[in-house]
C-alpha cells in the first residue's frame, strides 16, 4: 500500500462562511508517494445540531440534522503517484440555520471526504468546517423601530414601616439593533421617600435554551454600567449608551433546538426593583425610512425574563484585556431634564463599565465627583462582515475572494459574570408581565 502525503480539502476561494441558499465548491486533494489503490473516493456535506444537558458534553441527548448530501468522486481505481484533485459542488438549502456554539449544544456544518481501500488496507478521512450565517432582517420584525418602554413601583419598608415609593421607568430608544451599533437607554427614578437608593446597573443579557426532554437555559451578562443611587425626594435622569458587541443572532430560526432571547435589564440594589426590556439582536438594522405596516399582533411576540436575582454586586472589576468601549453618555444641554412639579430632576453620574476603552477612561469613578464626559467614541467597524458563534467563543476565520484566511476583526466583550443555570428553572412570563407585574402602588 502506498504512503499517503496528503489528504485535504480546500474550499474555493478559501472561503468559509456561507449564506443558506449559497453553493459551497472546492477540491479534495490527495497527494501520495506510490500507488494506492481504492474502491470508492466520496466526499459529504452535512450539518447538523446536537444538545445535552450537561456542560461541555457533546454525548447529545436531543440531534436534528439539517441536510446530508454525498458525492461519488471516484469509483474502483488507483490513486497515480504524485498530486491527484478531485473537484466537488452542494447546494446549501434555504432552512439551514446560523451556525452556533454554546455550552450545552453545537450547530456545526462541515465537508468529509472519504476513501475506501480493499480489504484489510486502512481507510482514510478528513474533514473542514464552515460557518452558516443566515440574515436576521429587523425590518422585518414588527413595530421594531418603535421605543420601548417599561415602568415599575416599589415600596420602601424599614422595620415593616412603608417610608414612601419610587418609581422606575426604562426606555430604550428602538427595540433591535446589529453588532456595532448603539443602545441608547433612558432611566427615570422618582424616589418620593426619606431613604436613599442603591445604585442603579444597567445589563445587557443574553439567554439560551436548549431544548431537550430537560429544558436547559443559559443566562450571560455581556456589558454591565453602573450609575449612583438617588437621594429621598429627588427626581433623577440616567442616559447611558453601550455599544453592541458581535452576538449570535435573535432567535437562531431554522433551529427548534436552541433559541436565543436577549434582554436589556435595569435594576436597583435598594429597594429591590427591577424592569426588563426585551430585545432583537440582528444582521441588517432598522431602517427608519422604509415604510411600515401596522402590526396585526396584539403585542411582541412574548420575551423572557431574567429569574429573581440577588441585589447587584458592587461595580464589576474591568477585564484588563482587549475589549469593545462602551459609548459615553451623551452632553446634555443646559437647562434639560427637568422633571414634572416643583421636584428638579438630576441627573445620574455613571460609576462604571463592563466595557472600556484604555485610551478614553472617564476622568473620575467616584460616586461623589462628576463624571468627565471624554469624546465621542465611534462604534467598532471590522472591515469584512461580522460574524460570532457565540459570546466568548472563538470567532472563525473568515476570507473572501482570493484573500488568505484571517481571523475576524470582531473584538468580543468579557462578561462581568457568567452563569449556568439547569432545570428546573422559572418559566418566563410575558413581555407585558415584564413591564407591568410590579407596577404596584
Amino acid at each position: 500500500m502506498g504512503k499517503l502525503l496528503e489528504f485535504d480539502i480546500t474550499l474555493t476561494n478559501n472561503k468559509l462562511v456561507y449564506n443558506p441558499g449559497e453553493s459551497i465548491s472546492g477540491t479534495v486533494k490527495i497527494k501520495v508517494a506510490n500507488s494506492v489503490q481504492y474502491k470508492a473516493i466520496k466526499v459529504n456535506c452535512q450539518g447538523s445540531c446536537g444538545v445535552s444537558n450537561r456542560l461541555n458534553d457533546t454525548n447529545w441527548a436531543s440531534e436534528e440534522q439539517y441536510f446530508s448530501s454525498t458525492l461519488s468522486l471516484a469509483d474502483k481505481g488507483t490513486l497515480a503517484p504524485g498530486d491527484n484533485s478531485f473537484p466537488f459542488q452542494f447546494l446549501i438549502p434555504d432552512t439551514a440555520p446560523t451556525s452556533y456554539e454554546g455550552p450545552f449544544g453545537k450547530i456545526t456544518y462541515r465537508v468529509r471526504a472519504f476513501i475506501d481501500t480493499p480489504r484489510f488496507s486502512k481507510d482514510y478521512k478528513t474533514q473542514k468546517a464552515f460557518y452558516m450565517l443566515k440574515p436576521l432582517n429587523l425590518n422585518e420584525v414588527p413595530d421594531i423601530e418603535k421605543p420601548s418602554v417599561a415602568v415599575t413601583t416599589k415600596k420602601f419598608t424599614y422595620l415593616l414601616v412603608k417610608t414612601g415609593t419610587l418609581s422606575l421607568k426604562v426606555r430604550s430608544d428602538q427595540r433591535g439593533y446589529i453588532s456595532g451599533q448603539v443602545i441608547h437607554l433612558t432611566t427615570e427614578i422618582h424616589n418620593q421617600s426619606t431613604k436613599d437608593t442603591g445604585s442603579i446597573l444597567a445589563s445587557l443579557v443574553q439567554k439560551v435554551t436548549y431544548k431537550t426532554k430537560r429544558v436547559t437555559c443559559d443566562f450571560r451578562t455581556i456589558a454591565e454600567v453602573e450609575g449612583a443611587g438617588v437621594k429621598g425626594g429627588k427626581r433623577a435622569e440616567w442616559k447611558e449608551q453601550i455599544i453592541v458587541p458581535p452576538l449570535p443572532q435573535s432567535g437562531l430560526a431554522g433551529c427548534s433546538l436552541i433559541t436565543v432571547d436577549y434582554f436589556l435589564q435595569v435594576s436597583l440594589k435598594s429597594p429591590e426593583a427591577l424592569v426588563v426590556l426585551p430585545i432583537h439582536i440582528g444582521t441588517v438594522a432598522v431602517d427608519p425610512t422604509l415604510p411600515r405596516t401596522p402590526s396585526r399582533l396584539a403585542a411582541p411576540n412574548p420575551a423572557p425574563r431574567m429569574p429573581p436575582r440577588p441585589a447587584p454586586r458592587a461595580s464589576p472589576r474591568v477585564s484588563t484585556g482587549s475589549v469593545t468601549p462602551s459609548a459615553p453618555p451623551a452632553e446634555e444641554e443646559a437647562g434639560e431634564a427637568r422633571g414634572a412639579g416643583s421636584v428638579a430632576s438630576e441627573m445620574i453620574p455613571t460609576k462604571s463599565h463592563s466595557q472600556q476603552d484604555p485610551s478614553a477612561l472617564r476622568a473620575s469613578t467616584s460616586p461623589s465627583a462628576p463624571v468627565q464626559t471624554p469624546r465621542r467614541l465611534a462604534p467598532p467597524g471590522p472591515p469584512g462582515p461580522q460574524f460570532c458563534l457565540s459570546t466568548g467563543a472563538t470567532i472563525p476565520f473568515f476570507s473572501e475572494g482570493n484573500a488568505i484566511p484571517v481571523p475576524t476583526n470582531c473584538p468580543l466583550v468579557l462578561p462581568p459574570e457568567y452563569s449556568t443555570w439547569g432545570h428546573p428553572h422559572e418559566p418566563p412570563p410575558s413581555y407585558e408581565e415584564s413591564c407591568s407585574s410590579n407596577s404596584r402602588s
